[in-house]
């Protein structure tokens, strides 16, 4: 029995992309699942679909961005499963409008923080208290290359989620000692509506890439999956990577 079987998350962004991949790959593995996003319509017949398939989850409609929205998705998570909260996958987050700084628009810029940086804040401090009082918990903040590496046209992206991986030092530091394991998933370029987005603006080597270049979104919901376990205790405080043979290796995928 997967040793997932029973436990309780909470996946945000989870109407399409790796958000509803990793709801399918929790709920197949016995986890009760929250999905959480704006399309409301979308998240209803994604756990429409694994009810059918035998699995347990709800659906609550909400922004990541709007605090009260993110706390009700908690509250709820609470209800459903006995007061617990086990797993917060951290995986709402924009790109678009790419744009060079001096041309870029700033109510989109700070609406991109608001989501990639503000959105994770509100999904760490909505569960967290939860996961103190119960002794443990995984947090897996989504996270990309983008967090130390530059990238033109992407500098909403690059800077959010750099704060995202600080964010997920912080909780390392302030919370490992009461069972709680906070990692960020560098999962490379996956094939998602964020990827023609990207290829749509025509800036920096990343909008030139073949679709063939992305791995699919059921490989990083297989690595959050597997973050989640204790085969992955060992990985606390920083992002671990599936672009590498030896990450990928570790979550059993087999490389492109």
């Amino acid at each position: 029995m997967d040793e997932l079987n029973g436990r309780a998350a909470i996946i945000t962004g989870a109407s399409r992309g790796i958000g509803a991949a990793t709801a399918r790959e929790l709920a197949g593995r016995g986890v009760a699942v929250v999905l959480f996003a704006r399309n409301r319509d979308a998240i209803e017949a994604l756990a429409d679909g694994i009810r059918r398939d035998g699995g347990r989850a709800d659906a609550v409609a909400g922004d990541v961005a709007n605090w009260s929205d993110v706390e009700k998705a908690a509250r709820r998570c609470r209800e459903f499963a006995d007061g617990r909260i086990d797993i917060l996958v951290n995986n709402a987050g924009l790109i678009d409008p790419v744009a060079r700084i001096a041309e870029s628009s700033p109510d989109a810029w700070s609406h991109v923080v608001d989501v990639n940086l503000k959105g994770v804040y509100h999904g760490l401090r909505a569960v967290l208290p939860t996961m103190v009082e119960q002794g443990s918990g995984v947090i897996v903040n989504i996270s990309s290359g983008a967090a130390t590496g530059a990238l033109e046209g992407w500098s909403h992206y690059c800077a959010t989620k750099a704060a995202v991986l600080s964010l997920t030092r912080c909780v390392h530091k302030e919370y490992a000692e009461h069972g709680i394991r906070c990692a960020g998933l560098s999962p490379g370029t996956v094939a998602t509506d964020m990827q023609v987005a990207i290829r749509d603006s025509g800036v920096n080597p990343v909008s030139e890439l073949d679709w063939d270049a992305h791995i699919p979104a059921e490989w990083p919901a297989r690595a959050i999956a597997w973050l989640c376990t204790s085969d992955a205790d060992d990985i606390a405080g920083e992002d671990f990577s599936i672009k590498t043979p030896e990450g990928r290796a570790r979550v059993g995928l087999t490389a492109p």
